[in-house]
């Protein structure tokens, strides 16, 4: 599947365009400003055996990862940039065509730059890219049930609460419940 990667995507206050190796910096800078502010809802890997660990790759290995599964149309992860600011990052994961035709979006930002909106107009760009581009039915948002401004995100997007996932992803060290918010795509028939 040939998805035209990279792609921007822009409204009047932020765009959405991929990773770039020059971006190391500004994207080590904002993540190391935010550790403790992200760290409650950061994805960590599972223990399942000693042997099974496996690190984080680097911002290089990440950013050819980023890339190669949009090339091919199963992921797609955009920074998020207001100017010349990087304010965070958001992505559409777990692409599936088919019967299913669905994804998930998952996002962070910058606490200099919650509240203001964009992370809310992130998804609706990212949302409107995977329903009018890649003709997805159905994009999912997966939160944790205590993050009350993730939960705001999801709603003022127009996203609908589904209902609990007990136990659905390794966050902050261990499996954590979640609540799943859903948008369908009307013209998908």
């Amino acid at each position: 599947m040939s998805t035209g990667w990279p792609i921007l995507l822009e409204n009047e206050e932020i765009y959405l365009r991929p990773l770039r190796f020059r971006d190391r910096k500004n994207w080590n800078l904002i993540r190391a400003e935010n550790r403790d502010w992200l760290s409650p809802w950061e994805a960590t890997i599972p223990a399942i055996s000693e042997d099974s660990y496996k690190e984080l790759p680097s911002y290089f290995e990440m950013v050819k990862i980023l890339n190669h599964e949009a090339r091919n149309g199963r992921s797609f992860s955009f920074a998020i940039w207001h100017g010349t600011n990087l304010i965070g990052q958001i992505s559409l994961g777990g692409v599936i065509y088919g019967a299913m035709r669905g994804g998930h979006i998952g996002y962070w930002i910058d606490r200099n730059f919650a509240n203001r909106g964009y992370t809310t107009a992130a998804v609706g760009m990212l949302t409107q890219y995977a329903f009018e581009v890649l003709k997805l039915h159905r994009v999912e948002i997966n939160l944790r049930p205590e993050n009350a401004s993730s939960r705001r995100v999801a709603e003022k997007a127009g996203f609908i609460f589904e209902g609990e996932r007990p136990r659905y992803l390794h966050i902050d060290g261990h499996w954590r419940n979640h609540i799943c918010f859903v948008k369908e795509n009307s013209a998908i028939k």
